[in-house]
């Protein structure tokens, strides 16, 4: 078919695009002398058993998007059809398609970024109100003016409220833009649009898609299946909050994600805030000598009640830098997380029993351990500036005295490992919390820390020889083996293949580190881990695990309080550390004995009261107290 010099009153003046059904034209509206973009359908190109439907389609997109009035979305004009064409008439972009600028290796600044996904949102958010889905977002169906304004357009398959055009069942989009929902067949709402975005979000700011494949279906497989790498492992310079919320939008379940463009968009700009201030240099602490006022001003402190700032008032050194009066016995807390909603209800439960200070800057968190020491450092997880994990473990290398809690609402597993393995916290407490069992759990730590306030502790060096031993507890002897070769010339290195086995080696001989399996099935041993902490907690327990259950993890870390985590297939010389390093820990608590008392936990009755509680327990009589103190070294 030739080009035609008019398509219905609007003067051709050249050619945008081609297409298998038609071509995109840029003409001229003589009656109000406007430059338009004319999209067509040629009628021949398609068999007489697609016209209609294909036409149908065309004419839905001109009726849904004709309402939609946004900047963000390409405006459509009019709508016609003659013998040869049907075509829709709309808004002329100068400009090209973000699919045309990524060719071209176009790359975008985190702020930049920013910009184009927040605009893009704030179309798909208006087209949602009115209750329109695109369901085929993708960067050739984005196009960039040359203002750098974006335009959404190509709403051909959008889905409307009162739309039958679709129905459930049918598989609609474009392969790497495409949601779980959509290529299973399944009902397609908003979430879909959103992941579509996300997508792209997570392409522009890694150079690479979540979801790869050389084939649709191998795409489809990895799209259902697969969890995409962290984007902050691709790019360092983006926050773990970005990973936080583009795994979100992400997720397989719709319910899952983002549930609004508004809500998606708000977080995603925290991210971009987030990733860009990890790039300018930390705020300025307090400089050295100056006084814990101005420090704790640096730091938002809390200004507590009359009669407590009274009590906590600073006394004057003869040199007029400011100290605490230490006649006072107050603890002192710090709380570091990221949302100020949640520091001020911490400040405000916490503030009248105790000295309190919070920030959401971890590196203002940092500076101001070094100057003043913290009892109970309490701190969130998944942290914009600094991850909960890094900060843990700068504060264990900084404080080691202090007691450590995390306090997150994200059950993310490498992280809480991390916390245990890098970090050494007390507790693990989930948001939304229990005021009273974090009260409680916070008076416990309280009174652990003020006991080891004044405690004395030495660097150990771990003896040539140890008559306390190891025990390993596993299904199969390769870790045993493991250990054996690693330090079985240090300390006797024991096996036990069951619960029964496990009892009787530790009433043989004295135990200072437990390696033990949890896998799923071997309940019998993780309600001895719990039990053999409250009887013995002098005895640290390095657990195993190729499992993916954080709730497990959650909960061996407030019951029995590993001491180390190690997935599953063993690293040999993160074993020999670990070990090593619970060695020491154990020698450690018999030349500081106070040093136990951040490893003792509380009695859970119903393991104690089950009958592999009950079994546990008369094992363990035997042992109580058999062994430990004696420093017993050759």
């Amino acid at each position: 078919m030739t080009d035609p010099a008019k398509i219905g009153k609007y003067e051709i003046q050249g050619i945008l695009g081609r297409g298998g059904m038609g071509a995109v034209y840029k003409g001229f509206d003589p009656a109000i002398s406007r430059a338009v973009a004319i999209k067509t359908i040629d009628k021949s190109s398609l068999a007489a058993s697609e016209l209609q439907h294909m036409l149908a389609r065309f004419r839905h997109e001109a009726q849904v998007v004709g309402r939609l009035a946004h900047p963000r979305i390409v405006q459509i004009f009019d709508y016609g059809e003659d013998d040869k064409l049907a075509f829709i008439v709309m808004e002329l972009v100068n400009g090209k398609s973000l699919h045309e600028h990524l060719l071209q290796q176009a790359s975008y600044s985190l702020r930049e970024t920013g910009k184009i996904i927040h605009q893009l949102l704030d179309g798909l958010g208006h087209a949602h109100g009115e209750g329109v889905v695109h369901r085929d977002v993708k960067p050739s169906n984005i196009l960039i003016n040359s203002d750098g304004r974006i335009k959404i357009g190509d709403f051909g398959i959008a889905h409307t409220e009162s739309s039958e055009l679709t129905q459930h069942g049918d598989v609609l989009g474009t392969p790497h833009y495409m949601a779980p929902e959509q290529y299973l067949g399944l009902a397609i709402g908003v979430p879909a649009d959103l992941y579509a975005v996300g997508i792209i979000a997570y392409d522009l700011l890694t150079g690479t898609k979540p979801f790869t494949g050389t084939t649709a279906a191998t795409v489809m497989q990895a799209v259902l299946n697969q969890r995409p790498a962290d984007p902050s492992s691709l790019n360092p310079r983006l926050s773990p909050l970005m990973d936080q919320v583009l795994q979100r939008v992400l997720a397989k379940k719709q319910e899952e994600r983002f549930q609004s463009a508004h809500e998606f968009s708000d977080a995603f700009q925290q991210a971009i805030e987030a990733s860009l201030a990890l790039e300018t240099p930390a705020p300025a602490v307090a400089a050295p000598g100056a006084g814990l006022l101005q420090a704790a001003r640096l730091i938002k402190t809390e200004a507590t009640a009359q009669a407590a700032d009274a009590a906590a008032a600073p006394a004057s050194t003869a040199d007029g830098a400011v100290s605490l009066d230490r006649s006072v016995k107050k603890a002192r807390l710090l709380f570091v997380d990221d949302e100020e909603r949640i520091l001020s209800a911490l400040k405000s439960m916490f503030r009248t029993r105790y000295h309190v200070f919070a920030t959401t800057d971890g590196n203002k968190a940092l500076e101001f351990m070094k100057k003043f020491q913290m009892h109970v450092i309490i701190s969130d997880q998944r942290m914009p500036i600094m991850p909960g994990v890094e900060l843990l473990r700068q504060a264990r290398e900084i404080s080691p005295a202090s007691v450590r809690i995390l306090l997150t609402g994200y059950s993310d597993l490498a992280s809480i490992v991390g916390s245990i393995n890098d970090g050494e916290v007390y507790r693990f407490i989930s948001k939304p919390w229990n005021n009273q069992d974090l009260q409680q759990t916070v008076a416990e730590a309280v009174t652990i820390a003020l006991e080891l306030a004044d405690a004395k502790t030495e660097p150990v060096d771990l003896p040539q020889k140890m008559t306390a031993g190891v025990l390993v507890i596993d299904s199969d002897q390769e870790v045993f083996r493991f250990t054996k070769e690693l330090i079985g010339g240090r300390c006797p290195v024991s096996y036990a293949g069951d619960l029964d086995t496990a009892l009787n080696a530790i009433q043989a001989q004295e135990i200072a580190v437990v390696v033990a399996d949890v896998e799923a099935g071997r309940e019998d041993i993780t309600a001895m881990l719990k039990l053999l902490k409250q009887e013995n907690p002098q005895i640290l327990t390095i657990v195993l695990t190729s499992a993916s259950d954080s709730e497990q993890v959650i909960q061996l870390i407030n019951d029995a309080q590993i001491f180390r985590f190690l997935n599953k297939p063993v690293n040999v010389k993160l074993l020999k550390q670990h070990v090593e390093a619970a060695l020491a820990r154990y020698v450690a608590f018999q030349q500081t004995p106070q040093l136990l008392q951040q490893h003792k936990v509380q009695e859970s009755q119903d393991v104690r009261n089950s009958s592999v509680g009950r079994k546990i327990l008369a094992g363990l009589k035997t042992f109580r107290g058999r062994w430990f103190g004696a420093g017993k070294k050759s």
